[in-house]
């Protein structure tokens, strides 16, 4: 492993329950200068560019600078059934405020954008956009109300494709893999 990623993994701090949740945030999560995240948008009903383009602005407005975006991919629906096609991107934003406040402005996002409910019993559904949390710096929480790193997004290329366009050398932060490791690990069926 890379001396700066040894480093950065030290960093990392375990959130296993929801109590534990609660009790880190003021302590420990208070917001600090720079702290860099990772989104992950898709979309698959209505104009689904213009859709995560609006997310974009409004988080440039609510949560921080967006460093960097990703170009638009094409892609299945995946874990469901769906005709229509989803528009994905990731994006970074580099922001001071914590991670609680975060995750309640992207639901918030959502809700304004036009989504419903998330999933109801882990069946997912078409929905005009979809924000998630990949990573948060070093972050490692796992509790009912987040999981970050996203639990799913070294098994997703529509999440390492662009993840790769931005910042292919980021290295997850439970996996102790970069992104383009984890990416060379699956096979291609994404278009831009």
């Amino acid at each position: 492993m890379h001396e700066s990623a040894k480093a950065r993994k030290r960093e990392s701090v375990k959130v296993n329950s929801d109590d534990d949740f609660r009790a880190f945030m003021p302590s420990c999560l208070r917001a600090k200068k720079n702290q860099r995240f990772f989104l992950s948008f898709g979309s698959n009903l209505g104009d689904k560019q213009k859709n995560i383009e609006t997310a974009y602005e409004k988080i440039e407005k609510r949560i921080g600078n967006i460093v960097s975006v990703s170009a638009f991919y094409i892609s299945d629906a995946v874990d469901f059934q769906s005709d229509n096609l989803f528009v994905n991107s990731v994006c970074e934003v580099d922001t001071d405020l914590d991670i609680r406040t975060i995750f309640a402005s992207l639901q918030g996002i959502e809700k304004e954008i036009g989504r419903g409910e998330k999933s109801i019993d882990g069946v997912y559904s078409d929905r005009i956009i979809d924000i998630d949390i990949l990573l948060a710096d070093n972050l490692v929480i796992q509790s009912s109300e987040l999981v970050i790193p996203h639990p799913k997004m070294h098994l997703r290329e529509f999440v390492l494709v662009p993840m790769c366009e931005i910042a292919p050398d980021v290295v997850h932060s439970m996996l102790g893999k970069s992104m383009r490791e984890l990416l060379e690990m699956m096979p291609s069926s994404i278009s831009k």
